[in-house]
C-alpha cells in the first residue's frame, strides 16, 4: 500500500467495540468487496469494504473475518481468512499478505489467521456455538446500486447451508460506530485534508484564463499520487462557468474563461480515510462585485453553520437553521423577496431554488460516511459543512466546504489551513 502502516490497536479496539454490541453467542461474519469487471479481461481497481478494513486494516480481496466473542475457545473468538498466495500469484499480481504479516497489519494472532480454503473447516467448528449470526448489507440511504455484492451472495450461501440459524442486520451496528472517530481515525482524516490542501495551494498558482478543466484535473492527480494517496476519494468535480450550476458536473471538459468562476470539489483519499473539500475561485483571479457578493454570503451561512455543529444539536433542526440563514442571504442578494418567503408553504421553501442540497454529511472511510440522522451529534463524528447558492440565469455556482470534527468543547475544523477567505484566494493567485 502507498500509505505508511497504521497503528493495529485502532483495529483491535473496533473490534472490541464491536463485540461489546453483539447478543450473547453471537457471531459476526465479514466479507472482502468483489474486485469488479470492466469489459474483456479488465477490472477495476479494487477497493476494500470498509466495514471489514475497520475491523481488521486488511486491503486485499477474498478475505472474511469472524468475530465471536463467547466462543468457548479463545482462539475462535477472531478469526481472519485470507487468499492464500503462491509463486503464480506473486510473479502475476504481486505480494500479498502472508500469515505473520496479517498478524502485524490487524492484530489477530497469527495462529487464528487460515486461509480461505480452510474456512468451511474451521467455520463448522464455530457455527454450531452461535444462537445468532450478523451479516452485512449495504444499508446507506442512498445506496440506489442493483449489483449483488459479496456480502448478498454469501447471505443466500448461509441461509442455504444453515437454515435453522437466526440471522441479525450488523449494517446497524457498523453504523453507530463507525460514526464516532477514534484519535487514529481523525489523524488520518487530518493527513486526508492536508495533502487536500497541498493541492490546492498548487491549483491556485495554476488556473489562469484558457486552461482547460481536465488540465486542472492532471495537476490534482500529480499532488495527491506524489503524497501517498490512492488518488481523489471521489470523482472530482472542476465545474468553470455554468458548469458549476451542475451539482455533479463531472465531465471537466470545457476551456476556462477569463471573468467565470471555477468550482473544485475535490478531495484526497489516504489509507482508506477521505477529505471532501469544495472551493470557488476566479479564473482570473478577481472577483467581480456581483461574484464577491455571492461567495460571501456563502462564507458566511458556512461559518454559521460551522457554529451549529456541535455536541446535542440533531440533523433535521440544523437543516431548518441553515434553511433559515440561507433565505436571509438569498434576500439581501436580491434573488427571494421577503413577502414571498412569508408566504412560503414551509415544505417546499424557496430558498431551495437555489441551495437545493444539504449542507452536511458524515465523512470517513465512505466519502458520504454511515451514520444515522436521528442521533444527536456526539463527540468525535465527522461532518462536512458544505452551503452554496447556484444562480443558473446569471452563470454563477459557488459552494464551500470544509471537514468539521465535533468535540466535547465545540468543533475542529480540519481544514482550518485551507484558504477559504476571498481576499486571501485572490492574493495566493495573485502572488
Amino acid at each position: 500500500m502507498r500509505y505508511l502502516p497504521i497503528n493495529n490497536s485502532l483495529f483491535s479496539e473496533n473490534r472490541q467495540r464491536l463485540a461489546q454490541l453483539l447478543p450473547d453467542k453471537a457471531m459476526a461474519v465479514l466479507n472482502a468487496n468483489d474486485i469488479m469487471p470492466t469489459n474483456a479481461d479488465g477490472s477495476m481497481p479494487f477497493r476494500q469494504n470498509n466495514d471489514l478494513f475497520y475491523l481488521t486494516g486488511v486491503d486485499q480481496e477474498e478475505s472474511r473475518l469472524v468475530v465471536f466473542p463467547q466462543h468457548p475457545d479463545p482462539k475462535f473468538r477472531e478469526v481472519l481468512f485470507l487468499r492464500e498466495t503462491s509463486e503464480h500469484i506473486e510473479i502475476w499480481e504481486g505480494h500479498k499478505l502472508t500469515r505473520a504479516e496479517a498478524e502485524q497489519v490487524s492484530g489477530i494472532p497469527q495462529k487464528q489467521v487460515y486461509w480461505m480454503s480452510q474456512f468451511e473447516s474451521i467455520f463448522t467448528q464455530m457455527i454450531f456455538e452461535a444462537d445468532q449470526v450478523f451479516l452485512n448489507t449495504n444499508e446507506h440511504t442512498r445506496n440506489g446500486l442493483s449489483v449483488q455484492t459479496q456480502d448478498d451472495r454469501y447471505i443466500d450461501q448461509f441461509k442455504h447451508t444453515y437454515p435453522l440459524h437466526k440471522l441479525g442486520r450488523l449494517a446497524p451496528l457498523m453504523h453507530q460506530l463507525r460514526a464516532i472517530k477514534s484519535p487514529i481515525e481523525v489523524e488520518l482524516l487530518q493527513r486526508a485534508c492536508d495533502i487536500t490542501d497541498g493541492m490546492f495551494r498548487r491549483l491556485l498558482k495554476f488556473v489562469k484564463p484558457g486552461v482547460w478543466e481536465y488540465e486542472i484535473e492532471a495537476e490534482m492527480m500529480h499532488e495527491f499520487l506524489r503524497n501517498r494517496s490512492r488518488g481523489a476519494a471521489y470523482t472530482p468535480i472542476i465545474a468553470s462557468g455554468k458548469n458549476a450550476c451542475v451539482l455533479h458536473y463531472i465531465e471537466n471538459s470545457a476551456q476556462c474563461q477569463d471573468g467565470d468562476l471555477i468550482l473544485l470539489d475535490l478531495g484526497a483519499e489516504y489509507a482508506n480515510y477521505n477529505a471532501d473539500m469544495t472551493r470557488t475561485i476566479p479564473v482570473n483571479g478577481r472577483f467581480t462585485p456581483r461574484q464577491r457578493a455571492v461567495y460571501d454570503a456563502v462564507l458566511r451561512v458556512m461559518k454559521a453553520a460551522q457554529a451549529m455543529l456541535v455536541t446535542g444539536n440533531i440533523w433535521d433542526e440544523y437543516h431548518r437553521e441553515v434553511g433559515k440563514i440561507m433565505e436571509s442571504e438569498l434576500i439581501g442578494l436580491g434573488l427571494l423577496d421577503r413577502n414571498e418567503v412569508a408566504k412560503q408553504d414551509p415544505d417546499t421553501p424557496l430558498y431551495k431554488k437555489y441551495f437545493m442540497h444539504g449542507t452536511s454529511h458524515f465523512l470517513g472511510l465512505d466519502v458520504h460516511d454511515v451514520g444515522n440522522k436521528y442521533r444527536r451529534f456526539e463527540p468525535g463524528m465527522v461532518f462536512t459543512c458544505e452551503p452554496g447558492i447556484y444562480i443558473r440565469e446569471e452563470g454563477i455556482g459557488i459552494r464551500l466546504e470544509n471537514n468539521i470534527l465535533i468535540t466535547e468543547s465545540g468543533n475542529i475544523d480540519l481544514m482550518a489551513n485551507i484558504p477559504l477567505e476571498a481576499d486571501e484566494i485572490e492574493a495566493l493567485m495573485n502572488a
